[in-house]
């Protein structure tokens, strides 16, 4: 790597703080933030010397770089597997085989399935293979001749990396805390399931899903309530108070409560207490069984 930049004070940000710094009064500051760290694989010690040297002094976003080491393709795959919050590989092309570093990579992506770290791909020998199908064909982030890489440009390329690293890992957190919320939703819609009847209705007022209470209460499949109209279960005239109150909330955004009649396939009065919410011009109603009497025939 070259090192025609010998000055590196300009790597180092002016808002990171010591980690032993102490507050006024005494008082012991805050742990410093964890590492950042970068692990370098190449078989050639001199490369890992220089690198660390190189960016010893970086930090971003308060936090510094650790460094790990790997000396050929399968410890750097050891060492990927073992720790998985690595945020940047700098990863020599040509080790074991002329095809190394490429073989890593690919195992990166589909065999740990590490889609968070970046890659930045570095060589000696540049002519060995074609930068732009490299590129092309691997899920790379960088590609650099390693006597091109100065030490500014050295740490150009990690910041950056460790940027697009920060910003993936934070939408990383955010979809498994929203999948984890979509979980706990589903088992509690499960659970609701299975002991109220359910049902979504489109703007003209007709049937668009029903769950399988629904069905065995009203004694019909869901082919046949599907697309019907919801007055197939309950025929006008309808209370012309409750009817306004219930068009009033769903127009409104907001839920509306209360005790219907309804009937079932074979006569039989189904009084439901109903809970019913706007969907988008149609509603989402979720009701449970009071009372089912038998009219007499």
């Amino acid at each position: 790597m070259n090192q025609n930049d010998d000055d590196t004070d300009w790597m180092i940000e002016d808002e990171a703080q010591p980690g032993n710094e102490t507050r006024q009064g005494g008082a012991s500051a805050a742990p410093a933030p964890p590492p950042w760290r970068v692990l370098i694989v190449d078989d050639d010690v001199d490369v890992h010397v220089v690198t660390k040297f190189s960016l010893s002094n970086a930090c971003f976003q308060g936090r510094r770089l650790s460094f790990l080491h790997a000396y050929s393709g399968e410890e750097a795959l050891n060492v990927l597997r073992n720790t998985p919050d690595i945020a940047l590989v700098l990863l020599d092309v040509i080790m074991e085989t002329s095809d190394a570093g490429l073989h890593v990579a690919r195992q990166i992506r589909d065999s740990l399935h590490n889609n968070l770290v970046r890659i930045v791909l570095r060589t000696g020998q540049p002519g060995q293979a074609l930068e732009h199908s490299i590129i092309l064909d691997y899920d790379i982030n960088d590609f650099w001749c390693k006597t091109d890489l100065t030490t500014r440009k050295l740490f150009t390329t990690v910041i950056s990396s460790l940027r697009a690293y920060a910003g993936l890992e934070e939408a990383h957190r955010h979809s498994v805390a929203l999948q984890s919320e979509l979980d706990r939703a589903l088992k509690l819609l499960a659970a609701v399931d299975q002991h109220a009847v359910v049902a979504t209705l489109d703007a003209r007022g007709h049937f668009v899903t029903v769950n399988d209470k629904f069905c065995t209460v009203f004694q019909y499949s869901r082919e046949e309530l599907e697309g019907a109209d919801a007055r197939l279960l309950h025929a006008p005239p309808y209370p012309q108070d409750q009817l306004a109150d219930a068009l009033q909330a769903l127009k409104d955004g907001e839920a509306w409560t209360d005790v219907i009649t309804t009937w079932r396939r074979d006569g039989q009065e189904v009084r439901l207490r109903i809970t019913a919410t706007g969907d988008g011009g149609g509603a989402i109603i979720v009701g449970s069984v009071l009372q089912a009497l038998k009219i007499p025939l």
